[in-house]
């Protein structure tokens, strides 16, 4: 569990670097209400609103359906994340969500401007609407506001438990997702799952200075840990955002040929995937994948 001094210390070295590449840290449930998820008030403390997963298939990964290619934008920063809860009386508690005009329009922008840059299609906002009228319907509102300004891309938008059920059965009808924190929380979760699992898909929360890294799904992995057992693909590719977001593409594309390598021709797996490879072994494959290309120093 890390310390306050810890995230502080984290957070001060992001301020200076501008970027990090971060494993999850753990929550428990069991703390007392004052204690915050030190990785919320990581993204809230550095205004990382916007969280970005990009969900494909992968040739060489066997599962129920074939190509995916998703990518959900998910606002980080505020709804039902926002640690505002109390008890009214004895057995009654009050949860806040917040959604603001400022932050909706933001992320919503966000996407636009993503689908624009990546030549996608179609945005699908994702919402409760239906019940939660004013938060939600907020949200909606500007992510309708927001879409008029992008007449060349599609906008549609869909109830948060359809959704899920359309991903399940049909996931190739979506393109770009956008969606307020807790729902992008559990759509993250399906879609990764969709494609092979937590251990193949890297995640990125960019914000207007600062931007970080991670495993897609924030699982912790904690079950597997010191097993060497645990699939490196995620925390690999996230490495490799890194890179692309620091401009070092070369660097970048050269690791990830050597992970998509060793995943869709050597096929080296992890447990997760079927596999009797070693965190190590896939580690040792890519290596060999990436100094097999030439030389590791290229001129940029």
């Amino acid at each position: 569990m890390a310390s306050e001094d810890d995230i502080n210390n984290a957070i001060m070295a992001i301020r200076r670097n501008g970027v990090a590449l971060k494993g999850n840290i753990e929550t428990n449930h069991n703390l007392p209400p004052s204690y915050k998820s030190r990785n919320n008030l990581l993204r809230t403390t550095l205004d990382l609103y916007a969280n970005v997963m990009h969900c494909q298939s992968l040739p060489g990964v066997r599962t129920r359906h074939k190509n995916i290619d998703i990518m959900i934008i998910r606002e980080n920063t505020e709804g039902e994340y926002s640690s505002l809860e109390h008890e009214n009386v004895p057995g009654v508690v009050e949860c806040l969500k917040i959604i603001t005009k400022t932050k909706s329009l933001r992320i919503a922008d966000y996407a636009f401007r993503t689908a624009r840059a990546k030549g996608r299609r179609r945005v699908t906002a994702v919402h409760k609407a239906n019940i939660m009228k004013l938060g939600d319907g907020l949200f909606l509102e500007c992510c309708k506001e927001v879409a008029s300004g992008y007449p060349e891309i599609t906008f549609d938008s869909m109830i948060v438990d359809n959704t899920t059920m359309q991903l399940v059965s049909r996931p190739q009808q979506f393109d770009v997702m956008v969606m307020p924190n807790l729902y992008g929380n559990v759509v993250s979760n399906v879609c990764a799952g969709l494609v092979g699992g937590p251990g193949l898909v890297p995640g990125a929360n960019y914000g207007e200075d600062y931007a970080v890294f991670e495993t897609g799904t924030r699982n912790t992995g904690k079950s597997i840990a010191n097993r060497n057992t645990a699939n490196p693909t995620a925390m690999l590719l996230a490495s490799c955002l890194l890179l692309d977001h620091l401009k070092l593409h070369a660097y970048a594309s050269m690791i990830r040929r050597g992970i998509l390598s060793t995943v869709t021709e050597t096929r080296l797996h992890t447990a997760d995937l079927g596999g009797q490879g070693s965190t190590s072994e896939v580690v040792q494959s890519i290596m060999n994948a990436v100094q097999s290309t030439g030389p590791q120093t290229l001129s940029i």
